[in-house]
């Protein structure tokens, strides 16, 4: 199963993500998009050919383009707000929280460019706290995924889903391995690969990192289970456990700080139910700064090397 997940070509998550809303507005006609003077940079331009009745430009006003989506959710609209993470999530976390996710509006808040990997634009613009943030706004889903055709995937999907939505995903061309035209179920682990030494757990960029470092492993006669948490919340327990009972150690792997993101939703799942050695790949709570994303993920951490090195680490504690 490992050897069969290959790279199919390169692809912006972000253009997985104007493909798939621009699916959406055809699949339901309440689907309206919104962005904050970013309709290039969250490629929207598909739809806004497509569909400009339901477009609306709210320019350099994030704030306000969160409250223009929760009033149209009243009449019935699937709002989608597009701009960068940073912008999606700390410029307007009151009206988030107050204007969507404790009113239970139907909101799909779309964040791209997050992470270290935006580059060159540096700490200003990138964000690595924002996926705790939102996980703890209750009844807020959090949504990573992994590729192009994964972000198109949930893209769709979460149109169908009644209640907020944080979407995340990034700027620069990554592998996409996953199926075209796959069925994206929220809340749902994918399984990539079974194994029975080590489970290896990740989100968004850092999937594919996880399968090459579980490939590395295999070379060495260690077998990696590797699980995409593409739902960072709902969290998929069930198979968190089924997992971490086999193989008895993990490893997660995400590009966010260690604290509050997708490593620490793992660590509380075992600790209540069953307790594991586990290592983080994860930035150590720091900001980040300017560079190309492949050299900024080597400074901070974020490699194939590294989780193959932390799964070494946890196999070795179990013991």
């Amino acid at each position: 199963m490992l050897q069969d997940i290959k790279i199919l070509n390169e692809k912006e998550t972000r253009g997985g993500f104007g493909e798939g809303i621009l699916e959406a507005g055809r699949r339901n006609p309440n689907v309206v998009a919104l962005t904050a003077d970013l309709a290039g940079s969250l490629k929207l331009n598909a739809f806004i050919k497509e569909f400009p009745e339901r477009f609306i430009q709210c320019g350099i006003a994030e704030a306000n383009m969160i409250g223009v989506a929760a009033g149209l959710t009243i009449g019935g609209k699937i709002p989608y707000t597009t701009t960068f993470a940073n912008f999606s999530t700390s410029r307007v976390y009151d009206q988030i929280r107050q204007s969507v996710a404790y009113s239970d509006k139907n909101v799909k808040i779309c964040a791209s460019h997050a992470g270290l990997t935006l580059g060159e634009d540096g700490a200003t613009h990138q964000v690595l706290e924002d996926i705790g943030m939102m996980k703890m706004l209750p009844g807020m889903a959090v949504v990573v995924p992994c590729d192009f055709n994964q972000t198109k995937a949930a893209t769709i999907a979460i149109a169908d889903y009644h209640g907020p939505v944080y979407l995340r995903f990034g700027r620069p061309k990554w592998p996409n391995f996953t199926p075209e035209n796959q069925e994206f179920v929220l809340g749902k682990a994918q399984v990539l690969a079974e194994g029975t030494d080590i489970s290896l757990f990740a989100c968004g960029h850092m999937v594919w990192r996880a399968v090459e470092a579980a490939k590395r492993l295999a070379e060495e006669g260690i077998s990696a289970e590797v699980i995409n948490i593409h739902t960072i919340k709902p969290l998929d327990e069930e198979a968190v456990l089924k997992s971490i009972q086999k193989t008895g150690c993990m490893v997660s792997a995400e590009e966010h700080q260690i604290n509050g993101g997708l490593g620490e939703s793992l660590a509380g799942v075992a600790s209540r139910k069953h307790p594991v050695p586990h290592e983080f790949v994860a930035v150590m709570d720091t900001f980040g700064e300017s560079g190309t994303p492949n050299q900024l993920l080597e400074k901070y951490g974020l490699t194939t090397e590294n989780i193959y090195q932390s799964a070494k680490k946890a196999i070795a504690r179990k013991k």
